[in-house]
């Protein structure tokens, strides 16, 4: 995944103000070996392997390379599904890049629990001064671990123009009104050569979105706090999750094969899928409009086509029904990477960079003097979503850390399956973090 004013609390039992290749070069005793000769070599992971994207960070290198003389940014630029694996791999081998993507909650505290990051309080002040209460994300004991460039929040991306040819004039607000778009869609599309819905049910992620949205507006925001803190999942709310979830499965809005479907990699993927007319919508991140500029020839995705609403509400919720799925990504710094690491990680973050990240439709951005810079309109009107948002729900995954996390999403996947119940969803995380106690 690719994911100011103040926003209220992120749920990551914190309270968050709002504005998601080569080794770090240290040797079998931790020394760094990535300058000589007055070179300096820094290796640099991350997601934007299409453009707009991957050409404007290859731009940004070569600018910081001419700026600063006898430094080298080597780039990995990879598929995210891909880089994840990648990035797990380097973690355990100690092999980490200086740079990489990290998304904060439980699992940036088992990083710096392992020694794997950088502590940049110091080095990066001026930069964490200016992008604000953002960084609460990324602080672990009060120390900055990572610098957020994209802040925002999940919903749904919908063609506009095949919603209107199915006689759709509104977005829904509720699921009562959903499951009747989903009908008409259906209807529509049988003869027009489209679906309902894409999910990329192949990578997990986008499908335990799902479970994730459903237990927000089942859960109150004080019962999502304390499972954070407390991994404690006996709520009733949770199962109702579940339930929920089994209730959008039922209407069977999904593309043909869902279940093996990859998130974003090709014309077949679930955002390729929309991007070229094949689905009318998908559930996802901020960061989708510029997926799909990547995914059409034209390089434009839907274009004026974009539209975008919040997840829907169900009869009896307890959460808030304006209360948002986000998280964003960050900047972080291996602890053996060179000190241009983090200069390159501030500059990043600079107001040159961030504009461009923005006009890009790269995210949403955190710096503040760039969210005016922001041209999608679909994409645009996030910000104001983002910052009226009551609260943001950090990625269930990433605030309980990666095996409880994982444990959650592979049970997800089964639900969509038909191989697992929404109980089963609540018994397999509960296990998984028992064992973490």
């Amino acid at each position: 995944m690719k994911r100011t004013p103040v926003l209220g609390a992120l749920a990551l039992g914190m309270s968050l103000a709002l504005l998601g290749a080569c080794s770090s070069g240290g040797d079998a005793e931790g020394n760094d070996d990535s300058t000589s000769g007055g070179e300096t070599t820094i290796t640099w992971w991350h997601n934007s392997n299409t453009d707009p994207g991957k050409g404007y960070y290859e731009q940004v290198a070569k600018d910081f390379e001419a700026d600063n003389p006898g430094v080298h940014i080597e780039i990995s630029a990879m598929q995210h599904e891909d880089m994840v694996t990648k990035l797990e791999a380097a973690f355990q081998s100690g092999d980490t890049p200086d740079i990489y993507m990290e998304r904060g909650g439980g699992e940036l505290k088992d990083h710096v629990a392992a020694g794997i990051t950088k502590d940049i309080s110091e080095s990066a002040k001026e930069s964490i001064d200016k992008i604000g209460g953002s960084v609460a994300g990324w602080q672990v004991d009060g120390k900055t671990y990572g610098l957020p460039f994209s802040l925002g929040v999940v919903g749904f991306w919908y063609n506009k123009a095949l919603w209107a040819q199915a006689g759709i004039t509104e977005p829904p607000a509720t699921w009562e009104d959903f499951a009747a778009d989903i009908a008409k869609l259906k209807t529509t599309g049988a003869s027009a050569g489209f679906e309902p819905i894409s999910v990329g049910a192949g990578d997990k992620w986008p499908a335990a979105h799902y479970w994730y949205y459903t237990a927000l507006r089942a859960c109150s925001e004080s019962t999502l706090q304390e499972s954070v803190k407390t991994l404690d999942f006996s709520d009733p709310c949770f199962v109702k999750a579940g339930e929920n979830l089994q209730t959008i499965l039922k209407a069977e809005p999904f593309n043909s094969g869902f279940l093996s479907t990859p998130a974003q990699t090709g014309a077949t993927s679930a955002s390729g899928l929309l991007a070229t007319g094949k689905v009318a919508t998908e559930l996802q991140g901020h960061w989708e409009p510029g997926v799909m500029q990547g995914l059409t020839e034209d390089g434009k995705g839907l274009g004026e086509n974009t539209g975008w609403f919040p997840f829907p509400t169900f009869p009896g919720d307890k959460g808030e029904a304006t209360a948002a799925l986000g998280g964003g990504d960050a900047w972080a710094v291996s602890n053996d990477a060179p000190d241009a690491a983090v200069d390159f990680v501030n500059y990043l973050l600079s107001d040159k960079v961030q504009q461009g990240f923005a006009e890009q439709d790269m995210g949403l951005p955190t710096n503040p003097t760039a969210s005016q810079y922001v041209k999608d309109p679909a994409l645009a009107s996030l910000l104001k979503v983002r910052d009226a948002a009551p609260y943001v729900q950090l990625y269930f995954d990433t605030a309980f850390g990666a095996s409880v996390g994982g444990a959650m999403n592979d049970e997800i996947a089964l639900l969509f399956a038909g191989q697992a119940s929404p109980q089963d969803i609540v018994d397999a995380t509960q296990a998984a973090a028992d064992s973490e106690k």
